[in-house]
C-alpha cells in the first residue's frame, strides 16, 4: 500500500502535522512513517516568470514591446528554495505516493502555494484538502477527521490564480512603461497605487488646510455646568468671532437661568466584537503601538508556534455555532490571572449567543480570532506576544460580557440676553449596569462611543436631579479660544480602516453596497502593502504616522484615476471573492485586466504631464549595482562624457561614470533586430576607435549620438539606428 505525502506551508507546521501523524523517521526535508510522509515549503517556492524570461526582447525596457500581455504566465522555481521544491517534487511524483494532502495555510494565497508547486511538478495524483482554524493537535486531528476533497477548493485556487497573474500583468506593463516616459524608477500596483493615493490625499487636505479661529463658552449654574450652542452654526458650538464669544460671557454673568428641557432616556451600549486580522492591527496600533505588519507577525508566531490563537489572516469576526462548546472550553482553560473575569462572560456557566458573536453566514474561509484551548503560560512568551495575547484574550471575553446600560441625560439650560436669549446644553451620564466595562481594558481603554459627540468634545458628567422650569444663576462664564484643526496623518489604524471601508465613499450607492467588505487588499495582504510603500520611497515613516513622500505625491499626479482611486480595486476585490464563489467568470476577469493593463500603458505613452521627480538616491544606488558588476573593456573611453571608461555589463556597455549621470549605453541587442550583429567587447573597441567597421553582414558606423547599421545593398533610410546614450 501507498503512502499519502502531506504539503505544509512551512516546516514549523510541518514537524506539528508529523507529531500528530506520528511521523518520526527523518528524511531529506521530510518527516515520516509507513503510512504518511510529511513535507513542506518554505513559503512559495514557485512563481511568475519575469518578462525577460518569457521573451529575450523584454530584457531591455522599451515602449515598443508594451503592453506585455502573454495569454498564460508560466511557473518557474524560486532559485533561493530550489533544493526544498526538488524535495517535494519527488515526494509527490513518487511511485509509492497514492495521494496527497495540501496542508498549506488555509487561506487564499496558501491554496496558491500548493497549486504552483503541484502544476509546475506536473503531477496528476489526486489530493485533499485540510483546512483548520487552529495549530492545536486536536485541531490538526479534527482537520484530518473532516478532510475535504480538493477539488472543493478550486474556485478558491482559480480566484489566487487570477490575483497573482492581475497583479503582474497591470505591475509589469504599468511599472515599465511610466518609468520609461519618466526616466524614474517608478513601481505601480493594483492595490498599492490606491492605497498610496490615500495617503497622498490626507498629506494634501493637511497642507491646504487653513486654521480658522473659534471660541466656546461655558456656564456655570452652581451645580452643573453648560456649553453655549446655536441650532444654525456647525459645529453648533463654535462661536466663530472671539469678540462675539466676550460679549456673550459678559452678558450672561449674573444672570437668572432656566431649565427648559431635562430628558433623560436609558441607553444600551453593546460589548465591543471579536478580532479579525484588520481590526486585532487597529487596536494593537492604537493601544501598543505596533505597525500592522508587527501585528500580524506575532499574531503568527502566537498561530504557529506558541498554539494559543486560532488562524490570524481571517476576515470574520464572528464564529460558527458549533464552536460554542469550544468557546466555553477555551475560556475554562484561560491563564489564571482571566478567571476572576470568566464568570461575567458564562453566567450559570452557559455562554450568551447573539448573532453579534456567532452567525454562520458571515463567517468566511475563517472565523474570527480567539484563543484556543490549548493551556498556555503567558510569563514564558515574548513580551510583544503576551501583550497582544492578552489583547485577544481580554476582547473574547469582553465580547460575551452584558451590554453596558446607563441613563443620558441631555438639559438645554437658558439665559436671557440682549437680543436673544442664549441656549447651553449639558450632557450627563450614570452607568446603571457597566457590562462589558467590567473587563479592564490593556491599557488607556478607548472613550466609549457615547461619549464621542458629533458636536466636539462635550464631557458627560453626573448630573443633579433637574426638570423644566428650574431655576439657577450663571455663577461664572469662561471663554475658550482655540483654533480648527488640519486632519491627523494617518497611522497605521487609520490606514488600515481607510483601506478596509474604501468603498463607502463611492457615489454609486449599489456599488458601494455590492463592495461592502471589499475594499483595498485583504486582512492577510494590507500590512504588506504599507511596507512596500515604504520601501519603495512612496511613503515614510515619522513616529507613529506614515507620510505620503514627494516621490509618492508626484507618482499620484501622474496616474489615471482609473487605477489610484479605490473604486477599481475594489471592484476587483470583489469580483475575485466572485470568482471563488463561482459567480464571476474568471476568463472574462483576466481579459478586462489585459484591457486595462493596455490602458495603463497607452495613458503614459500619451501623458504630457510635466512632472520631475525628485532624486531620492535610490536610481544611484540601482545604478552603482551595475557599474559594480561591469568589467571595463580596454583602451575604451567613454564617447559622450570623454571621462569614464565603457565598461561591459549581462546586457550592455555602459559609462563607469553612470552613477554620477553619464547617459552612454548601447544595449548588446541594439542591432540585431536589423540584422545586425549582437555587439561583443572586441567590436565595441573596433566601433568607438576606427568609427566604421565592416563586416560579413554589413557596415556599422558610430557618430557623437548614436550608431547604425547598414545591410549590404541596403540604402540609408533602411538602416538601423541606436542612440549611445539610450536612458535607461
Amino acid at each position: 500500500m501507498g503512502r499519502t505525502v502531506v504539503i505544509a506551508e512551512k516546516p514549523s507546521v510541518g514537524r506539528d502535522i508529523a507529531r500528530v501523524l506520528k511521523c518520526t523517521q527523518r528524511g531529506q526535508g521530510c518527516l515520516m512513517n509507513d503510512q504518511w510522509v510529511v513535507t513542506w515549503a518554505v513559503g512559495h517556492l514557485v512563481t511568475l516568470v519575469e518578462p525577460d524570461e518569457l521573451d529575450e526582447k523584454y530584457k531591455k525596457w522599451q515602449f515598443d514591446t508594451l503592453p506585455i500581455l502573454p495569454e498564460d504566465i508560466p511557473l518557474k522555481v524560486i532559485a533561493s528554495s530550489r533544493d526544498q521544491y526538488k524535495v517535494v517534487k519527488e515526494l509527490i511524483n513518487a511511485a509509492d505516493t497514492d495521494r496527497l494532502v495540501c496542508a498549506t495555510d488555509a487561506g487564499r494565497e496558501g491554496e496558491l502555494i500548493f497549486r504552483y508547486i503541484y502544476a509546475k511538478a506536473k503531477c496528476r495524483k489526486p489530493f485533499d484538502r485540510l483546512w483548520i482554524s487552529s495549530m492545536t493537535d486536536e485541531a490538526i486531528q479534527e482537520g484530518f477527521r473532516n478532510i475535504q476533497s480538493g477539488e472543493r477548493y478550486d474556485g478558491l485556487y482559480r480566484s489566487a490564480q487570477c490575483r497573482s497573474q492581475a497583479d503582474w500583468l497591470v505591475g509589469m506593463n504599468a511599472s515599465r512603461a511610466f518609468t520609461l516616459k519618466y526616466d524614474t524608477l517608478l513601481s505601480v500596483g493594483r492595490v498599492q497605487t490606491p492605497t498610496l493615493a490615500i495617503l497622498v490625499k490626507r498629506r494634501r487636505e493637511i497642507e491646504d488646510f487653513k486654521p480658522e479661529e473659534y471660541a466656546t463658552v461655558t456656564a456655570d449654574f452652581g451645580d452643573y455646568k453648560g456649553t453655549w450652542f446655536h441650532e444654525k452654526l456647525e459645529p453648533d458650538t463654535h462661536i466663530p468671532k472671539i469678540d462675539a464669544a466676550r460679549r456673550i460671557a459678559e452678558e450672561i454673568k449674573g444672570k437668572p437661568a432656566r431649565v427648559l428641557s431635562a430628558e433623560t432616556v436609558r441607553k444600551k451600549e453593546p460589548p465591543p466584537q471579536l478580532y479579525d486580522l484588520t481590526s486585532l492591527q487597529r487596536d494593537a496600533n492604537r493601544l501598543l503601538g505596533f505597525t500592522a505588519d508587527k501585528t500580524l507577525k506575532v499574531a503568527q508566531s502566537l498561530y504557529e508556534t506558541r498554539k494559543a490563537l486560532t488562524y490570524p489572516r481571517t476576515d470574520s469576526r464572528y464564529l460558527p455555532p458549533d464552536m460554542i462548546p469550544r468557546v466555553v472550553q477555551t475560556m475554562r482553560q484561560l491563564p489564571a490571572a482571566y478567571q476572576a473575569l470568566v464568570p461575567g462572560a458564562l453566567p450559570d456557566g452557559k455562554l450568551p449567543v447573539s448573532k453579534r458573536t456567532v452567525d454562520q453566514t458571515k463567517v468566511t474561509d475563517h472565523h474570527a480570532i480567539i484563543p484556543t484551548t490549548q493551556r498556555v503560560n503567558p510569563e514564558s512568551f515574548s513580551e510583544d506576544e503576551k501583550q497582544l495575547y492578552d489583547l485577544v484574550a481580554r476582547r473574547m471575553l469582553a465580547a460575551f460580557y452584558p451590554w453596558c446600560e446607563y441613563d443620558a441625560t441631555k438639559v438645554i439650560t437658558e439665559v436671557p440676553g440682549e437680543k436673544q436669549p442664549h441656549h447651553f446644553r449639558t450632557n450627563g451620564r450614570v452607568v446603571i449596569v457597566s457590562g462589558w466595562h467590567d473587563v479592564p481594558p490593556l491599557v488607556n481603554p478607548p472613550k466609549a462611543k457615547a461619549n464621542k459627540k458629533k458636536t466636539g468634545e462635550e464631557e458627560e458628567v453626573a448630573l443633579p436631579p433637574l426638570q423644566a422650569g428650574d431655576q439657577r444663576t450663571v455663577k461664572s462664564a469662561a471663554v475658550k479660544e482655540d483654533k480648527t484643526k488640519p486632519p491627523a496623518h494617518m497611522n497605521d489604524a487609520s490606514l488600515l480602516a481607510a483601506m478596509e471601508n474604501a468603498g463607502k465613499e463611492l457615489e454609486d450607492e449599489e456599488l458601494a453596497r455590492q463592495m461592502k467588505g471589499s475594499g483595498i487588499g485583504t486582512p492577510a495582504t494590507r500590512a504588506a502593502i504599507i511596507e512596500r510603500l515604504i520601501k519603495v520611497g512612496y511613503a515614510v515613516r515619522k513616529g507613529k504616522t506614515i507620510v505620503a513622500t514627494d516621490k509618492g505625491v508626484q507618482l499620484i499626479a501622474i496616474m489615471p484615476q482609473e487605477i489610484a482611486s479605490p473604486e477599481m480595486t475594489g471592484r476587483w476585490e470583489l469580483a475575485l471573492d466572485q470568482i471563488t464563489d463561482g459567480r464571476q467568470d474568471a476568463d472574462k476577469f483576466m481579459e478586462s485586466i489585459r484591457k486595462f493593463s493596455t490602458f495603463l500603458v497607452n495613458y503614459a505613452r500619451n501623458n504630457r504631464a510635466n512632472v520631475t521627480f525628485p532624486d531620492d538616491g535610490r536610481k544611484k544606488k540601482f545604478t552603482q549595482k551595475f557599474v559594480a558588476k561591469g568589467t571595463v573593456v580596454d583602451g575604451c573611453k567613454c564617447p559622450v562624457c570623454k571621462e569614464g571608461s565603457v565598461l561591459e555589463t549581462q546586457r550592455s556597455f555602459m559609462c563607469s561614470r553612470a552613477a554620477e549621470g553619464c547617459k552612454f549605453t548601447l544595449w548588446k541587442d541594439c542591432l540585431t533586430r536589423g540584422g545586425g550583429p549582437e555587439l561583443s567587447a572586441r567590436l565595441v573597441q573596433l566601433v568607438l576607435s576606427q568609427q566604421v567597421v565592416r563586416g560579413s553582414t554589413g557596415v556599422i558606423m558610430v557618430d557623437d549620438r548614436q550608431i547604425q547599421f547598414f545591410p549590404h545593398g541596403s540604402d540609408a533610410a533602411s538602416a538601423r539606428r541606436s542612440l549611445i546614450y539610450e536612458k535607461r
